[in-house]
């Protein structure tokens, strides 16, 4: 383990602790990593979508194998100098010990966290029992102590996100157990207005992430740290925010043989002097 993954990660452990929120955008690959790290952003997370999308794939969790997940998410990590916390999805089997084989491999791949979901492919019980569940977060704390790192890990619960019943509730049962079985951040992942937040901020003990750019969900930073949130990401907002744009500049050069859209393109100068400066180490 080298030390500076090691610093890495006490430099991500402590954004969890200090006053007022932190944005952590989501990279897809090492050039959208390296463009967010000249931000002035302190960390970056994966996002899983984003990768799939890459490939030409649909984000479901087995279109692309862990071994390919992580491979692109180490590839990302040895891009910046950032923390980075992957995106590890429902982590990639069903029992706990394929869960801690995840968190070892992320961190062998790099990364300084990563987050668990609770969602199972039974369509019927979408959730996974939250007996089950809390095994699964307990494994991979085990793990992450074991790595040595301080290792940031995230639970998710995804009540909203499955069409629970109760999902305010049953998130707030699932987070508070996860936090109990070894948790460092807390996860429920849409929603979006801030009554609800700030519900989920007293409710739940422990720090909490909150997903912007989804539809309807139009809070500022500044906002959400004012009702307790502590990390923001993302997710695969960026990245379908960059298909978007080549979706559209495809139809206009289909439909009116036009190239507005290269008005607000990078120049090739600009984007080679800034991926240079990485390699010179300027950057």
């Amino acid at each position: 383990m080298t030390d500076d993954l090691a610093t890495k990660a006490r430099r991500f452990r402590a954004l969890h602790r200090r006053d007022g929120a932190f944005i952590i955008p989501n990279a897809w690959d090492a050039g959208s990593a390296r463009i967010l790290s000249l931000s002035g952003f302190e960390a970056i997370a994966t996002t899983s979508a984003g990768v799939c999308f890459s490939k030409g794939l649909p984000d479901y969790e087995d279109r692309l194998s862990r071994a390919d997940m992580l491979t692109r998410y180490g590839e990302i990590a040895a891009a910046v100098d950032l923390p980075v916390s992957g995106d590890l999805e429902a982590g990639y089997g069903d029992g706990p010990e394929a869960v801690a084989e995840t968190i070892r491999l992320s961190v062998a791949a790099g990364m300084v966290g990563g987050s668990i979901e609770d969602h199972c492919a039974d369509p019927a019980a979408p959730l996974y029992d939250i007996e089950r569940a809390t095994d699964r977060i307990r494994a991979a704390r085990e793990a992450a102590d074991g790595s040595g790192i301080d290792y940031t890990l995230t639970a998710r619960a995804e009540c909203y996100l499955v069409g629970h019943a109760d999902p305010f509730a049953e998130s707030v049962r699932r987070l508070n157990r996860y936090r109990e079985a070894g948790a460092d951040c807390l996860y429920a992942p849409g929603v979006k207005d801030a009554e609800t937040i700030a519900a989920l901020v007293d409710a739940v003990e422990g720090p909490i992430n909150v997903v912007m750019g989804l539809a309807g969900a139009a809070l500022t930073a500044g906002e959400l740290s004012a009702l307790g949130v502590k990390r923001i990401s993302v997710g695969g907002s960026l990245a379908r925010a960059t298909y978007a744009v080549i979706r559209d500049a495809a139809r206009e050069m289909a439909e009116f043989g036009t190239f507005s859209f290269a008005e607000k393109a990078i120049s090739d100068r600009e984007l080679t002097a800034i991926f240079a400066g990485f390699e010179d180490g300027a950057a």
